[in-house]
């Protein structure tokens, strides 16, 4: 494209003020932006992942309009569902790889005064720089007071929106007020269509060209528009930018130059200024696929729809008042003791991490054929993969706004014919959903893997992760236990319950010495061990958290029938073809299926307890940082095979889903003693052998130490909530960020410090604050009921608010009553 220069950027990664507990919704308060002062080029691309700006249709990251891609800036702009395959030779072997692609950037907007050097932050005198992420309305904003190399000083003032009511536009506004000096402006407004996926340094080595030019041409006296296709799955994006220019309050109309190239386009003016008359220039844009609904054609929507935006003003009022409504739901007031340090970061975290989830998964996502990427719509790591980060993001949608997990989980739906092929490949009945899904549910997990360590290519085993199908059922079920959508359930969940069902009992094979079943050749979470020492033979038995889900969801197999209407279950008996004898085949496994304990210890799976233990402090005193143990090992000619250590939780993430009732009931069901005392012992050992090298990891070990040590459960909440804020992972944020981790942690507030849980048609609350914490408040939807739920360590009080659906039952602790519309219960806690 023609030659455009990119700016650097900075600072500080975490900026803190407590709102009170009575006041959950106070936007102008520090509690509500992200501020970045200074400047420092190492830390923009961190910058631009938490900066990114979205609406569930689309996000671009926070790059400077100003800037392309290179090694301090990497503009992104990705469409939800939007993929493209394409094949590189690796040493002689075709690999075909699927990711989420970077479509044109519509950002790009640049100046230079005079006949000097188009803008470029390296080369200009810096003298005051600020960045403002306002996360109550959702908008980016930058100040920066610049002198050049001819003593010129300029104050530059930018802002920007991803429309979140209108979510086929966005807009951004540049204001140039000189400061000293008069003369000419020039203006380059561009729609860039050269960008390749060049956003992750070990991906770089693979094919990343997914667009190819189509149409590109100057519409009017104000518009450019672009159109390209994605090279393999055909996908046209089309694009259409309006660029006006007001200079002192006043629109002007300086003549365009249009500049064109192959898959891009741009118009370029020039506009005088007279001293501190600022230059306004605001662009407003619309993006469009092919992809989506109600369209003609996406050249034709994307033209009309930016001729038919108002202006920004218009387009930030309409903006601002969407999330204004989405914050009402999705707010929460939490107040923590003064001498905790920064009262304030941890509540502006938390919202930042909501802020990241709606702008990945909002009610525009309603209706659209898209799933979760893990690294949400902020970056290219994991090719925008949709895994089964969804175990940890559900959970706070289906209690604010679950008509959005339902549209999600229609995305696994609609992929369950190729889950059901996948399962007949594999020799199976059922459906086998895939560990990596993008476009059309087929297994996308890549065949080997880049150790950055050791430089090698080395196997990929992950496909292995059959848990994924397990989190699929429960996903269904919670979604139901909260919100009691038979319709949902009796159409669409029971069948992929059932289905999930079935492939569980196909899996597992009988054991007829032992009178157990077994499931071999499985992955757990933990995804460090893909195997046995010294064994060619891929995968492991008996993994507890897989065997144990399998277990359950063939009893919520056996029990979704019962749930349905008559005629439906017949209908899906005849439809799927569910025998008696099939059935009793579902219970018989769901009582029989194999565990390993060892002194009271469940065994992450059988044979781990003849592992070697690692010398875990020589390996932190030689490498400190060792959160990628199998990078470390692998470099080192080993395996993690060969020891008792975890990347992730495994056994723990029972203790995550769920609470000591229903794990004592799946226990003894299959047929071993459970004593609740052994939890704390299990937590001990494997947090000893864990080396989270997952922001996941951290949310799942908060959770299972909530009930038993308050102050470590605050320690790993606190670790998960800088996750990415401080990229604790090293340099992985600036990839995208871990939508998983963040939900995970507003989710620990919202049901694990609570005690939050739906069973039997009952609310049920346990509360349990931790110290540090003096006060929460929030909002929840539970059967079309909108409940208030304000707690202090001693007091719980639950209020309804209007509504004409009949009462709920609601359970705390142990007292259990009914709640109708606009009542209120106060209730003392103990101790």
């Amino acid at each position: 494209m023609f030659p455009m220069p990119d700016a650097t950027a900075a600072a500080d990664p975490r900026p803190g003020a407590a709102v009170p507990c009575d006041h959950p919704h106070a936007p102008d308060g520090a509690a509500w932006r992200l501020v970045y002062d200074g400047f420092d080029p190492g830390q923009q691309g961190l910058r631009e992942a938490l900066c990114t700006l979205g609406n569930g249709y689309f996000a671009t990251r926070g790059a400077a309009a100003e800037a392309r891609a290179d090694e301090v800036h990497y503009p992104g702009t990705y469409v939800a569902g939007c993929y493209n395959r394409l094949s590189t030779d690796l040493a002689g072997r075709e690999v075909w790889n699927e990711d989420l692609v970077n479509v044109p950037n519509w950002l790009s907007l640049t100046f230079r005064m005079g006949s000097g050097e188009w803008f470029d932050l390296r080369h200009v005198d810096v003298l005051e720089y600020r960045q403002e992420l306002n996360l109550a309305i959702g908008e980016l904003s930058r100040r920066i007071r610049f002198k050049d190399g001819a003593g010129r000083e300029t104050l530059l003032e930018d802002e920007r929106l991803v429309h979140m009511a209108q979510p086929h536009l966005a807009a951004h506004r540049l204001v140039l007020t000189p400061m000293n000096w008069s003369g000419e402006v020039t203006v380059r407004s561009a729609l860039d269509g050269t960008v390749t996926n060049a956003g992750v340094a070990r991906y770089r080595g693979l094919s990343n060209r997914h667009l190819e030019p189509v149409d590109g041409e100057s519409v009017g006296e104000d518009t450019i528009y672009l159109k390209v296709r994605t090279t393999q799955s055909r996908v046209e994006v089309a694009q259409a930018a309006r660029t006006r220019v007001r200079r002192g309050g006043l629109p002007v109309g300086p003549p365009r130059r249009v500049l064109s190239d192959p898959g891009a386009i741009a118009h370029e003016f020039t506009v005088t200024v007279d001293g501190q008359a600022p230059l306004a220039i605001d662009k407003v844009v619309a993006l469009y696929t092919t992809r989506d609904a109600a369209i003609a054609e996406c050249g034709l929507e994307a033209r009309s729809a930016v001729a038919r935006a108002g202006s920004f003003d218009e387009l930030r009022h309409g903006h601002a008042l969407a999330w204004e409504h989405l914050w009402r739901r999705f707010d929460m007031a939490l107040e923590l003791e003064q001498d905790d340090g920064d009262p304030t970061g941890d509540l502006r975290i938390l919202r930042l991490h909501v802020f990241h989830l709606l702008q990945t998964a909002s009610p525009n996502t309603m209706g659209l054929d898209v799933g979760v990427p893990a690294r949400g719509l902020h970056g290219e790591a994991y090719r925008g993969h949709v895994f089964w980060d969804e175990l940890f993001i559900f959970p706070l949608l289906n209690l604010r706004m679950p008509e959005i997990t339902r549209s999600l989980l229609m995305y696994r739906h609609r992929r369950l014919a190729e889950a059901r092929a996948a399962a007949t490949a594999a020799g199976f009945r059922g459906a086998m959903f895939p560990w990596q899904s993008g476009s059309n549910g087929r297994e996308e997990t890549q065949l080997v893997h880049l150790n950055p360590r050791s430089g090698r290519w080395v196997p990929d085993r992950s496909h292995r992760q059959r848990h994924v199908n397990a989190a699929i059922a429960y996903n269904v079920w919670q979604y139901y236990q909260v919100t009691g959508d038979l319709e949902f359930l009796s159409f669409y969940g029971a069948e992929l319950l059932l289905e999930i069902a079935r492939f569980w009992a196909s899996v597992a094979h009988y054991d007829a010495d032992a009178d157990r079943y077994d499931i071999t050749g499985v992955m757990g979470p933990d995804e460090y061990h893909d195997g046995y020492p010294d064994s060619d033979e891929p995968g492991l038995a008996n993994n507890a958290y897989t065997n144990i889900m399998a277990a359950w969801v063939l009893c919520r197999g056996l029990e979704v029938r019962g749930l349905l209407p008559v005629d439906r279950a017949r209908e899906l008996d005849a439809r799927l073809d569910l025998s008696a004898a099939e059935l009793a085949r579902w219970d018989e496994v769901s009582r029989k299926l194999r565990l390993v304990f060892q002194d009271g210890i469940l065994c992450q799976f059988q044979g781990y307890e003849a592992l070697r233990e690692l010398d875990w402090a020589a390996y932190r005193e030689q490498y400190h940082d060792i959160q990628r143990l199998d990078r470390i090992l692998e470099a080192e000619d080993d395996t993690p095979n060969r020891y008792k250590l975890s990347k992730q939780a495994d056994v723990l993430m029972l203790f995550y889903l769920f609470s000591t009732e229903e794990l004592g009931e799946l226990v003894e069901r299959l047929g071993y003693a459970f004593d609740p005392e052994s939890i704390p012992r299990t937590i001990d050992y494997y947090l000893r052998r864990t080396a989270h090298g997952s922001t996941l990891s951290r949310v799942v070990d908060s959770w299972a130490l909530a009930r038993s040590d308050r102050a470590g459960s605050w320690r790993f909440f606190s670790e998960a909530l800088d996750s990415d804020v401080r990229d604790i992972q090293g340099g992985t944020t600036a990839e995208g960020i871990h939508l998983g981790a963040m939900a995970g942690t507003v989710d620990i507030v919202q049901r694990c410090y609570t005690g939050l849980e739906m069973r039997g048609d009952v609310l049920r609350l346990n509360p349990r604050l931790p110290a540090t914490v003096r006060c929460l408040r929030l909002n929840v939807r539970y059967r079309g009921h909108a409940i208030q739920l304000a707690l202090t360590r001693d007091r719980l009080t639950v209020t309804t608010l209007p509504s004409t659906v009949g009462p709920v039952r609601v359970a705390v602790c142990d007292r259990e009553f009914e709640l109708g519309p606009e009542e209120t219960r106060e209730l003392d806690l103990a101790p």
